[in-house]
């Protein structure tokens, strides 16, 4: 499955198809939507959980007011699971000499 979709349904509890990276987009969108009009509390504790930032989501909205909530929401999900896609991959891989026995 991909890496990416993985993690979100795994931080988000939900259980999206493997889906790529531009076509995850749109149901996540619409499932941030949804916590906005239905489970506002869900939202938070997700966005707290994933670590996107208070302040710049605050930005993003004042700035934006006739922009979709979930839309932008979901650009900051994505970007940042990214982030930690990439950190994971950097910080995972076996050193070069890896095969030397170490004292």
């Amino acid at each position: 499955m991909n890496d990416l979709v993985q993690l979100i349904n795994t931080e988000l509890d939900t259980n999206f198809p493997e889906l790529s990276q531009e076509d995850i987009f749109t149901p996540l969108s619409e499932y941030l939507n949804h916590l906005i009009n239905n489970d506002f509390q869900k939202l938070l504790y997700h966005l707290y959980r994933i670590d996107i930032s208070e302040q710049k989501l605050q930005k993003l909205l004042a700035d934006n007011p006739d922009k979709n909530a979930g839309d932008i929401i979901a650009h900051l999900i994505i970007e940042r699971q990214l982030q930690k896609l990439e950190s994971r991959k950097k910080y995972s891989s076996p050193p070069a000499d890896a095969d030397e026995e170490k004292w």
